[in-house]
């Protein structure tokens, strides 16, 4: 590829330097043959109005790109457009402009979604007659977007534990209507009591930063959790989390991470740059060698 970019998106972030998106986007232009280019744009708080506003009046030189914190609210909230799930989950983190109207969207529930479709085909198929739940370890704004998943895939009981039991309570009232719209239901716990609802548990998942380079382990005994379970942590650095690690020594089928940050970056690109990209095991190689 020679001269400037036809196309070119960003990750917009404050502070950006830790994201590993331009690094994804890239390995998929140079895949696809694809003139374009993805970068990293270091936007204060304070500056996000006028840089979407030059987005969409096409002076930034940008089609689009993602959001990640402390964006998220913001960007939704001086969108033009938004698509269902950003306006559910009260957060986006995809943007582009279109026809001079800012278009966002929220792609985390498709990623993590997707990660485990890939990982563990049928993870989440039973009878229809048999209860299926689940145990979300976070109340974060990624745990927001793993339980709208897990009720839009019809999980009957979903148990959100954190340390803090005042947002568990405050998720379970954000999503009060739409799970007792799929009769699905949520219980809130503290952190401390969750070993004890891992009994019966079809589904595992720490939304925490717990077990992350440089935060604290998550302390947690599988005992109680049936081998046939599945386990899956957002964490990807470590790839192998000492959760995962417990859980795969005992038997229980994993799944780390970084296949979400891949999947959840599949939407944003195939908008900004026309073809939607394959998440490959030779794309999670490329990705291991800067993790």
């Amino acid at each position: 590829m020679t001269g400037s970019p036809d196309i070119r998106a960003c990750v917009i972030g404050f502070p950006i330097t830790h994201s590993r998106s331009p690094q994804l986007h890239t390995y998929w232009l140079d895949q696809y043959g694809i003139d374009g280019c993805y970068a990293a744009e270091s936007i204060a708080p304070d500056g996000l109005p006028d840089f979407l506003l030059s987005v969409k009046q096409d002076a930034a030189g940008y089609c689009g790109g993602n959001a990640t914190i402390p964006h998220k609210e913001a960007l939704l909230a001086l969108a033009d457009k938004a698509d269902a799930t950003a306006r559910i989950l009260g957060a986006a983190n995809t943007f582009w402009s279109e026809h001079g109207a800012l278009h966002v969207s929220n792609t985390d529930t498709y990623g993590f979604l997707a990660n485990l479709d890939a990982a563990v085909p049928q993870w989440d198929r039973r009878p229809a007659d048999i209860s299926r739940k689940a145990v979300v370890l976070g109340a974060g704004g990624a745990a927001r977007a793993i339980v709208f998943g897990l009720i839009s895939r019809g999980f009957t009981e979903i148990v959100l534990a954190n340390r803090t039991l005042s947002r568990a309570e405050k998720l379970v009232g954000h999503f009060a209507a739409a799970a007792e719209q799929q009769n699905c239901r949520l219980l809130p716990l503290t952190l401390a009591d969750a070993e004890a609802a891992l009994v019966h548990t079809d589904l595992l998942v720490n939304a925490t930063s717990l077990g992350m380079v440089g935060q604290d382990e998550l302390e947690i005994s599988l005992t109680r959790l049936p081998v046939s379970a599945v386990v899956t942590d957002i964490v990807y650095t470590p790839l192998q989390t000492g959760l995962l690690s417990a859980a795969q020594g005992r038997g229980n089928r994993t799944v780390d991470g970084l296949g979400m940050l891949l999947h959840q970056a599949v939407p944003g690109f195939e908008r900004w740059f026309g073809i939607r990209p394959q998440v490959t095991e030779a794309l999670h190689r490329h990705m291991l060698q800067d993790l």
